[in-house]
């Protein structure tokens, strides 16, 4: 699969792109499952709500489960970025957040190259993020929101908050704009949040300006983020780089499938 001149035109343009029901309904059905049984595997790599029991987050997925181990080589997702960045790309990172129904906490406005810079030396933002609507996203249960062509104006603060609360993790809200920039940059991009039906898929930029509400509804909103990265850009921390289930070792580039995973399933597993 490949974009055509104008949907690469308009990530550029924009900072991301919607591809609508790039997954039909089995294939989503399958990474849910592969999901819940991720959720339940111990380990560092999940991350609760702050005083709560409920997920907020996975991470490599895809180091674990055959599913998302052939997702991130599917030609449907590789191939777009690749076009966009360049040929040889590995994940640096791969997450799942998931909103559950009355209660998934909100994410800070942010950019995510700044927190890449500084917890992992990253040396320039050669990226695309791939999100993959595992639930249908609505207006009412926390979707992403991007302040269109933001990241045409490069980053937007330097640093990271005093308050921080770990050197290794840096949540959004340790490097998220003031009320001032937000509004600043509102006013000149707008917003804007790409809704769909599950399967969907939205490409973006690690320097578009984004956040999400809470989820106040009774209906999951489930998102999987892979992050690839120029295989010519490593990360050159500073000190102890942060564990491989955040960012990855594997570096080596990453060749598309044959067919979709779901149709490979003896490719996923290598």
């Amino acid at each position: 699969m490949r974009l055509t001149q104008q949907q690469a035109a308009e990530y550029h343009e924009r900072g991301f792109l919607m591809l609508e029901s790039l997954l039909d309904a089995q294939e989503v059905e399958t990474l849910r499952a592969a999901f819940e049984r991720d959720a339940k595997v111990p380990g560092p790599q999940v991350v609760t709500e702050d005083g709560g029991t409920e997920v907020r987050a996975v991470y490599s997925s895809h180091q674990r489960q055959q599913e998302y181990a052939g997702l991130v080589r599917d030609p449907r997702i590789l191939a777009p970025v690749r076009q966009l960045l360049c040929d040889d790309v590995y994940v640096y990172q791969f997450k799942i957040n998931a909103k559950p129904p009355f209660g998934g906490d909100k994410w800070a406005w942010h950019q995510d190259f700044l927190a890449w810079r500084i917890a992992d030396g990253l040396p320039a933002p050669r990226q695309v993020n791939i999100g993959v609507f595992l639930d249908d996203v609505t207006e009412f249960n926390g979707p992403v929101i991007f302040l269109p062509g933001s990241h045409r104006r490069g980053l937007v603060r330097e640093g990271r908050s005093a308050s921080a609360r770990s050197e290794q993790h840096l949540d959004p809200d340790d490097i998220s704009l003031s009320p001032g920039q937000l509004a600043e940059y509102v006013d000149r991009h707008g917003m804007t949040s790409p809704k769909g039906p599950a399967g969907s898929v939205v490409l973006f930029s690690p320097e578009i300006v984004h956040g999400s509400s809470p989820n106040m509804s009774p209906f999951a909103r489930r998102l999987l983020i892979a992050t690839y990265n120029d295989a010519g850009n490593l990360p050159r921390p500073q000190g102890e780089p942060r564990p491989d289930y955040v960012v990855c070792r594997d570096t080596a580039p990453l060749r598309p499938l044959a067919a979709p995973f779901s149709q490979v399933p003896c490719a996923v597993a290598s």
